[in-house]
Order: structure tokens, then sequence, then C-alpha cells
């Protein structure tokens, strides 16, 4: 294929960017290929499919050291263990982005892994990511998904795959992390340089910090307005970009309740939905230490300079979380006391996210039954549709910003079974449902209903690693 990758992070910052060669695969074969996406970074997708497959899953290229607070405890050396970045390339629109693989085979920061994945979990990240992206959430996005013909043992023997991933940049709250802990401060300085070309021309180091800030509190805003749940927000797992990353034990909230928690590892629920916010500000808190010796010369004015920028968190997170929530419930003005009572009343009826917001645009319309139907308590619902409808819902409104389809997790561990058994027909049908999230479409009601309530009970996710 004639493409040329440019090597900018590795020519920055080269002792953070080990050169390293993918596993050879024999025998590639492709599950699922990204046209459109391919289409925005000049690549021709029938090349892809026959002569240049090989293209999407070797290669040489760098794996990125970084350093991340993994549930809170700090790891000085973590880095791209099963991870390869071949390069940059300029797309369509002239903007730089990674082209970057996963489950390419083992790298010095391995630690101890085989440096592969599995079909299933490199799967759920092209369905999930492009999902996101139909939502209008900032995401890195997935190129392609190809079998390898390699077994990978886990708990069972697994068929292997790679996945080639396209974003922004992979760099990290965890990057600015490990440059900082080798206490060479021109790496650092090279490292930050390095990100603002790429992502905020121009800008000072504060004000770096301060975009990143922003993004940040943006995106976990639109997380939750979705019922997103990341479920392994360690720092390393932080872009910054404002892209969201890595979707190993992620999970969609089907009953509201602010304490739901989807994965296996995360026993004290430290990234439940309702603590992502407080998780992306500490995590925030930490990119400002590792960069306190660029804001200012004296630590106290850089320590002064950093919280107040810190504190602009909130606010970002409000303007997002109450600008969209303004939009799913159809009204303008001071909506916090309706929010509130609402949130409330879905939790003390264990009420599905996705669908009461969906079905309120038909109460929107006059046919207040299916939203009023998932409630047990009727007067309590009655009485709060009643000081809604006082003020005008703009219905569709509420049908840009209500989804109909999303990733459900029944529905998603369907399509990854299957798709490791080699039938990708339910994949397949579930990514043309959730990518395009808006509006009902005849036929795919399927798609629309919650997971059993037995299944969401027990339902747990997990790393893929």
């Amino acid at each position: 294929m004639n493409i040329s990758l440019s090597s900018d992070f590795a020519d920055a910052v080269p002792e953070m960017a080990v050169s390293w060669e993918a596993v050879p695969v024999a025998e590639p074969e492709l599950l699922a290929l990204n046209e459109p996406l391919a289409k925005e970074l000049g690549l021709d997708p029938s090349r892809l499919r026959a002569d240049d497959l090989p293209f999407l899953v070797s290669g040489r290229g760098v794996a990125q050291a970084y350093a991340g607070h993994q549930f809170g405890g700090y790891s000085p050396r973590l880095g791209d263990g099963r991870a390869l970045l071949l390069g940059e390339l300029t797309d369509a629109d002239g903007r730089l982005r990674d082209l970057h693989l996963k489950g390419s085979g083992r790298t010095p920061f391995a630690r101890g892994g085989d440096g592969l994945a599995a079909v299933g979990p490199m799967l759920r990240e092209y369905l999930i990511s492009e999902a996101m992206y139909a939502l209008g959430i900032p995401t890195t996005r997935a190129l392609a998904v190809v079998s390898t013909g390699h077994v990978v043992q886990r708990e069972e023997p697994l068929a292997g795959a790679v996945l080639a991933r396209v974003a922004a940049s992979h760099l990290r709250v965890g990057s600015f992390q490990y440059a900082r802990n080798t206490g060479d401060l021109d790496l650092l300085r090279r490292l930050a340089d390095h990100a603002i070309a790429r992502h905020h021309p121009g800008s000072t180091y504060l004000e770096l910090f301060a975009q990143v800030v922003a993004a940040q509190a943006s995106l976990v805003a639109r997380w939750m307005l979705v019922g997103f749940i990341h479920g392994v927000m360690n720092t390393d797992n932080m872009t910054i970009s404002g892209e969201t990353i890595d979707y190993g034990p992620c999970a969609f909230m089907e009953a509201y309740d602010p304490t739901t928690k989807y994965s296996s590892i995360d026993h004290r629920g430290r990234y439940a939905y309702g603590n992502q916010p407080i998780i992306a500000e500490w995590n925030l808190a930490r990119l400002a230490e590792a960069l306190l010796p660029l804001f200012a010369e004296n630590e106290d004015e850089a320590v002064s300079l950093a919280l107040a920028t810190l504190r602009t968190f909130d606010a970002h997170f409000e303007e997002t979380w109450i600008g969209g929530m303004r939009a799913k419930l159809g009204v303008s003005g001071d909506v916090k006391p309706l929010l509130q009572d609402l949130l409330a009343l879905m939790h003390e009826n264990h009420v599905d996210f996705t669908s009461f917001f969906h079905l309120l645009g038909k109460a929107a319309r006059g046919d207040a039954e299916p939203a009023r139907s998932l409630f047990l308590d009727l007067a309590a619902v009655d009485a709060w549709l009643a000081r809604w409808r006082e003020l005008g819902p703009d219905a569709e409104a509420m049908d840009r910003a209500n989804p109909v389809y999303v990733p459900r997790n029944h529905l998603v561990e369907e399509a990854l079974a299957a798709g490791a058994d080699g039938d990708m027909g339910p994949f397949d049908r579930l990514l043309k449902a959730v990518t395009s999230p808006f509006g009902e479409r005849p036929g795919l009601e399927y798609f629309a209903d919650p997971a059993p309530r037995d299944f969401s009970a027990t339902y747990r996710t997990y790393c893929g690693t």
C-alpha cells in the first residue's frame, strides 16, 4: 500500500518509544473493516480487503512508554505491552492521526503477558467505539479487526485477533507521569511541546492543562448522558486529546443507579457510573502534578496556578451535563430540580435509563403511557410528568438527544460469542443498529429492548487481556 507514515512521537521523545515489530501473521482473515474511516484516512477499502490486508496486522512501529495510577496505586512503568504505534498519517482533512495496532505481540512492556488479544475483546472495542462515535462522543476509532490464526491461551484457548485503531493521539496522563518520574525536565518539556503542537498549537503549558481539563470534563459528562461506564479510568486510560480510549470492562447502564459497576476487577466501585466525574478530576490532579515544573519556576506559584485551573473542572462538567439534560428533556431554563426528582424516581423504581428518555419523546407528543409504564409508583411519575409538560418540551430536540439503540450488554455478549465462533451475523446486525442510534426503525425492536433483569443482576465485564 502506498501510504506515508510519519514518526512524530518517536522523533519528539525517543526515550519513550521502543522500536519493535509486530508478531508475523501468516494467514490474516478480515473480520470487520470500517470502510468510512478507511476513506477518511485516504485508504482504499477494496485494497485493504485484498492485497493490503497484512498492512492492518503487521509492521514495525514503536511501543510507547507510560506510567499510571491503576485503581489508585501508582505503577511507574506500564507502556504498550501488546500494542504498537505504527506511525502518524495525514487524513483527507489534513489532520494528523495515529495508526495503532492492539494485540500485535509482546513488547518490552509486556510484564509477563503474551502480548496477544482474542477475537471477542477486539470486536468489543470496534463495536462500542463506533457506537460512541455515532452518539457524538469523542473516541478513538477502530479501523479493522483481523483474526490471526493464533491461539490465545486464557482460561480456555481462544482465537487470536489484532485491532487496528486510529486516534488523534495516544498521549495519556500516564505519559506525562512517566516523563516526570524520570526526573528529566527536558524530556517532560519536549513531551508537552509535542502535545501542544499536536492538539493545541500556540498554547502555553498552563493553557494545555486547561484544555485537557475542559475536554475531559465534557467527555465524562457526555458518557454519563448516555449511561456509559468506562470501567477502568486509570490515568493511563485518560487521553490528552479528550478521546475515549481502551474499551475493556466498559458497559452501558441498564436501570438507573449511580452505584452501577460491571467490571469484574472494580471490587469497591471506584469507577462506578456516578463516581466518574470525581475520578476524572482526580486523574487530572495527577496530570497537574506531572506538569508543575512547566507552570512556574516557583513551586508554590505553580501549585496555585494548577489548582485554579483544576477548579474549572466542575463548571465545564456542569455545562455539558446540564446542557445535555436540557436536550434530553426537551426543555430550557433551570432544570436541576426537575432532573434531581426524576433521577431519584428512576433509581427508586429501577427504570431503564435509555428506554425512559427515548419513550419520554413519545410523551412529548401526547402518549405518556409507554414512559409511565416503566414506573411502579404511578402517582409520583404522573406528578413529575405534569411538571415537565408545563415547560413545553420539544419532541424533535429530544429525538436528536436520546438514542433508541445503544450497545445493550446482553446483545454485545451475544454478538461477541457468535463472532468468536466464526458467525459475524449478530455482530454486523448490532453494529448497524448502534451506528444509527437515533430514531426508531422498523424491525429493530430487538435492539431497543433492555436485558432481562436476571442478566443485568449478574453481568460482569472483563479486561480482555
